[in-house]
């Protein structure tokens, strides 16, 4: 149940690497705090310490760690020890850091640990109590403080208590999260204009240390200097002394290549075309199959049949446009021209298609996105004139290494894409060939880098598509030609 609310303990040879990293220039803190501090990894490295700090303070909520947390402390006690260690049961979220943390001596203050890697929506799913008061901590405005833009990591929301409310005290905060976290954190900051320097993401082996399949990192900032920065360097692992990249915010947004950026913000604008998003229906086993030869075809599910040909097309997905890859066997069903048309009509002028579909009807009714609700049977989306353009320009929105791709038709048809693709729709092949070189130029692919970040669910996306601004960048290729 740990790891399915987020805890990953951290192993102590990884504490030690953080400390040691930590370290790196000499620098000693006399306090130390921690918000979550887990059974005592980082409490027992700590005392171990050449120079240990004078004093620690910790916060656990559970109370088998707590009792862990407390014995690891009292081992190393007896081993004489003279820092002063104080650990309280209790909430992060419910704990007053200005008025509950008693320190007996000042100076330096450094913050360490490994929150929780969940988010709120998860742990509220999980029934867990070790939850934050609902509140719009970011200052969400309408629909996005009710959608998913409210619902972050717990993480997030512990950098955020730690930054409002440990200002005074001009601490250094370094903690283990995702590297999506790590990011946010750094959008908080500029957006409310907090003091921060210093800025560190050390990237760790997520699946090494904790069997997670996420991308994580040491997050560090130093808080209350005089000195501004939103920068933050990134390095490829706790070791590294060379910057892999540097992300920080310019015009008022990350990016994740400052200087990538710089070199080719210039075609940043409006794009006069109109980036399409491909088919989303919600019923693989149903809608998309495979041509197996006499006008039969077979299903996720194993069922061969028989529908009018008219209303089958070439499927290609994320994967395919990723290798360059042509699937001339995989379809899709399309039952619409457009989004809401009728298809009642269908029983009629196609008996086969309309008598499998309706055989297969509780795949369709399980459907949970709430756009289906109110449309005709065997409804999809992302359908349009667009959709059935001979030639195509097209991209995936899953992958890191970016690669636009000239779509022809396959056996006559136009090829249509599933709702993980992004396309613009083209006239002739002619046409196609040159949007699509002018976009795998290396100026706005370093654009695209510079906007991305590889470890987001869906790196590409429309908005991003849809401001490369295609004159820009046809008048720079044409001037360096």
């Amino acid at each position: 149940m740990a790891k399915e609310l987020g805890d990953f303990q951290t192993p102590p040879a990884l504490v030690l690497d953080i400390l040691q990293c930590l370290n790196i220039n000499g620098k000693n803190w006399k306090r130390v705090f921690e918000p979550t501090c887990g059974a005592g990894n980082f409490i027992s490295g700590l005392l171990q310490l050449q120079v240990p700090p004078c004093e620690i303070q910790a916060i656990e909520f559970d109370s088998e760690y707590f009792q862990k947390a407390k014995e690891q402390v009292k081992l190393i006690a007896q081993k004489s020890c003279s820092t002063r260690v104080i650990i309280q049961q209790a909430k992060i979220f419910d704990f007053d850091l200005r008025n509950q943390l008693n320190w007996s001596e000042s100076g330096s203050l450094l913050v360490i640990g490994n929150p929780p890697w969940i988010t709120n929506s998860q742990l509220g799913a999980l029934e867990s109590d070790n939850l934050p008061e609902k509140r719009n901590l970011k200052g969400l405005k309408g629909i996005e403080a009710l959608t998913g833009h409210s619902n972050f990591d717990i993480a997030e929301y512990i950098w955020i208590k730690l930054l409002q409310e440990l200002a005074d005290e001009k601490p250094t905060i370094a903690l283990l999260c995702k590297t999506s976290v790590a990011r946010n954190i750094l959008q908080f900051a500029f957006d409310n204009r907090l003091n921060i320097n210093n800025a560190s993401i050390r990237m760790i082996d997520a699946q090494k240390w904790f069997r997670a399949s996420v991308s994580a990192c040491l997050f560090s900032i130093d808080v209350g200097a005089e000195k501004v920065c939103y920068d933050a360097n990134v390095y490829q692992d706790l070791y590294s002394n060379e910057v892999k990249s540097v992300i920080g915010i310019i015009g008022g947004k990350l990016v994740a290549d400052i200087q990538a950026y710089k070199n080719s913000m210039f075609i940043e604008g409006k794009c006069s075309l109109t980036w399409r998003q491909g088919v989303k229906h919600d019923a693989i086993s149903v809608m998309e199959l495979d041509n197996i030869g006499n006008e039969k075809f077979k299903n996720k599910l194993g069922q061969i049949f028989k529908v009018e040909l008219d209303y089958v097309y070439p499927l290609l997905k994320s994967t395919d446009l990723f290798h360059g890859r042509i699937d001339a066997k995989r379809g899709v069903i399309i039952t619409q021209k457009k989004v809401g048309e009728d298809t009642s009509k269908l029983q009629i002028i196609a008996p086969l298609l309309w008598n499998y579909l309706d055989n297969n009807l509780d795949f369709f009714n399980k459907r949970k996105s709430s756009i289906y609700k109110g449309k005709p049977l065997f409804s999809i989306f992302g359908i349009g004139d667009y959709s059935f353009s001979l030639y195509k320009v097209a991209i995936s929105g899953l992958h890191k290494e970016q690669r636009f791709r000239v779509l022809s038709p396959i056996n006559n048809r136009p090829v249509m894409l599933d709702d993980t693709c992004y396309f613009v729709p083209c006239e002739s092949l002619e046409q196609a060939n040159y949007i699509a070189n002018l976009l795998n130029s290396s100026v706005c692919l370093d654009f695209i880098k510079a906007r991305t970040f590889k470890d987001a669910k869906r790196p590409i996306t429309k908005k991003l598509l849809q401001c490369i601004n295609i004159e820009a960048l046809h008048d720079f290729c044409h001037e360096k030609n």
